[in-house]
């Protein structure tokens, strides 16, 4: 490990020059990325003694073993590769979105003669419209089923759409006008699109003037069916606007709160396209103690926008709640990024701060929500630890299952809890190689021998507390293997279910201290344990099935060296499937173009074994 003094020595290397740092700790992984302007003073400033350094800084820098940089031509470029490799890597010390998902949009085939509305996620090369984006596929969908009881566009495949004969069901309930076989020509169905498209820009008074224009002239025509049926329409479409009694005014713009306490921040972005709001959603980005909003958000903003492929629709404004101190390297970068400029706007007034204060309350809401589950999972923990007489606190907990269909591919989960709830990104799962078929004693050994060695070996963080779904015997058999490993001072909690395997009537096994324990049915403790074993059981199921499922379409001959894609196919033709190649002999497998005697020989033990 470099001490201090090798590490500033090294930072005298460092070039004058814009670009990215990452710092890195003895086991070489990342713990933090940075950019910089001026790549030696901003890295020298972490290791020069000064007062006012918080202890975030403190404990990053005395982790630090190596720091490594790679050069770019300008700040903004820094701030690009900064974003991407913090969603890379997740390092402990930065603020980590954890939000891989593209945003769904909702797409109109206008080069159709009779144009479909449909979901649709991810690149936009289509010829047609694109509107959104929306914060969640439901959102999607309900605007979508909204827009058909409106206007009665179609919303089924090209393919559905090419072969019918007679309407849909979809016709008999109002939802469609039946274009597919002829029950509405394709002026009046692109009006009806076109009308579609108009709301979904948010100019529905546009829409309701030509309804109410055309229902009159209905009227004076004495077509009072027509007439009857704009009505509906129009009274429909005012019902819907009233309903919708949040206002924007014009414009296209994100606004964008933020609320932080300790080391929990909820960030709520309100999305809003042509005077609409399209709806809003509520991240949990993941950082250190003692952040503040506009800190978060300055490392939000970056990740949101700007890193991986997102093919996120940018707006042509960004209001936000806090100022943030990368605002102008963001507004060349997202400008440049859309193709026009972006503007990033703080102190705003009249409707927008009204939004402002909306999205400010919503993340409150869902911050206290939050820091309540938290503190949910914290007062459970303590109670199990109070339980139990353990003189130390209970910080995370691991679960250990083994899941398996008459021995085959057995597979073991572990999860992990702490006092913030479940840490799926800590979870693992084990396929079971050595134990025999059915064996969970030998599988449990299994499992937590490669978990636990691998932890002492990288020095990681290990269990407070080890739980087991099983009773006696799989406790026992876990001491025994922690004791290998010399870390029996980790105490192994056994949950046995009870004679009726009926949920409250568990019993804690206790071996280290050679109890037995019962709680009482609605004590926190036991919905605690309860909840851990449950989700041990579905993670071990579900990783289970995944690997039943790759075992049984997987091919014997795959195994076989010298049996590649060509000759596997050459084989299932001659023979006319796997059932085929397993019945002949040596000889007629010799008789396959392009398979000798000895490869005959070993595809003959192969498909036999």
């Amino acid at each position: 490990m470099n001490t201090p003094d090798q590490i500033r020595e090294r930072l005298k290397e460092l070039p004058h020059a814009p670009g990215v740092y990452r710092m890195l700790d003895a086991r070489a992984d990342v713990i933090y990325v940075g950019k910089a302007r001026n790549l030696r003073k901003r890295v020298s400033s972490y290791f020069t003694k000064q007062s006012g350094v918080t202890p975030k800084v403190r404990a990053m820098v005395a982790a630090v073993d190596e720091i490594e940089i790679t050069v770019t031509s300008n700040e903004g470029e820094a701030l690009l590769l900064e974003s991407n490799l913090i969603k890379e890597l997740k390092p402990r010390y930065n603020v980590v979105l954890r939000d891989d998902k593209s945003y769904p949009y909702i797409y109109a085939a206008v080069e159709h003669e009779f144009p479909r509305l449909r979901f649709h996620r991810g690149a936009r090369r289509g010829k047609g419209r694109y509107f959104g984006p929306f914060p969640s596929a439901g959102a999607v969908r309900d605007t979508l089923n909204l827009l058909q009881k409106l206007f009665l566009i179609r919303q089924c495949e090209d393919t559905f759409f090419k072969n019918r004969s007679r309407p849909c069901l979809q016709y008999q309930i109002k939802r469609c006008t039946a274009p597919c076989v002829g029950e509405i020509d394709s002026e009046s169905y692109r009006r009806d699109v076109d009308h579609a498209m108009l709301f979904l820009e948010g100019r529905s008074e546009e829409v309701v003037e030509y309804l109410v224009t055309h229902m009159n002239a209905a009227s004076e025509a004495l077509e009072f069916e027509r007439a009857a049926r704009l009505r509906d329409q129009i009274q429909q479409l005012q019902r819907v606007r009233s309903e919708q009694n949040v206002s924007t005014g014009e414009g296209e713009f994100d606004v964008i709160a933020c609320e932080s306490r300790g080391a929990l921040s909820a960030v709520q972005v309100f999305f809003v396209r042509y005077g609409r709001i399209l709806g809003n959603k509520c991240f949990f980005p993941a950082h250190t103690d003692g952040l503040v909003a506009a800190e978060v958000l300055n490392a939000f903003l970056g990740q949101f926008y700007l890193s991986g492929n997102r093919d996120r629709d940018l707006p042509p404004t960004i209001i936000v709640s806090e100022q943030i101190e990368d605002e102008e390297l963001f507004i060349a970068a997202l400008g440049e990024r859309r193709g026009k400029p972006v503007a990033i706007k703080t102190n705003v007034r009249g409707e927008r701060a009204k939004w402002i204060k909306m999205a400010r309350d919503n993340a409150t809401v869902a911050l206290e929500q939050r820091l309540s589950s938290a503190s949910d999972y914290a007062r459970r923990i303590a109670a199990l630890g109070e339980f139990l007489s353990f003189d130390e606190p209970l910080e995370r907990l691991e679960c250990f299952d083994i899941s398996h269909l008459s021995g085959e591919s057995t597979v073991a989960s572990c999860v992990v809890f702490g006092e913030e709830g479940a840490k799926k990104s800590d979870y693992r799962r084990f396929n079971i190689k050595n134990a025999g078929a059915g064996d969970d004693y030998a599988a449990m050994d299994e499992a937590l021998l490669r978990r636990y060695r691998r932890l002492k070996e990288e020095d990681a963080k290990l269990p407070s507390a080890i739980l087991i779904d099983g009773g006696k015997g799989q406790v026992s058999r876990a001491i025994k293997v922690l004791e290998e490993l010399q870390l029996e001072d980790i105490p192994v909690i056994g949950i046995a279910k009870g004679p009726s395997r009926r949920p409250g009537l568990e019993t804690l096994v206790l071996a280290q201290k050679n109890l037995e324990k019962h709680l009482h049915s609605d004590s926190p403790a036991l919905l605690l344990l309860q909840q851990i074993r449950d989700e041990a059981h579905r993670f071990a199921i579900e990783a289970h099935r995944k690997s039943r499922a790759k075992t049984r379409t997987h091919s014997s001959l795959e195994d076989v060296e010298g049996v590649g894609a060509k000759r596997r196919q050459k084989l299932m033709q001659h023979f006319g499937g796997l059932q085929g190649i397993q019945r002949a002999g040596v000889d007629d497998l010799q008789r396959v173009p392009g398979i000798s005697r000895a490869l005959a020989e070993k595809i003959y033990d192969a498909v036999r074994r």
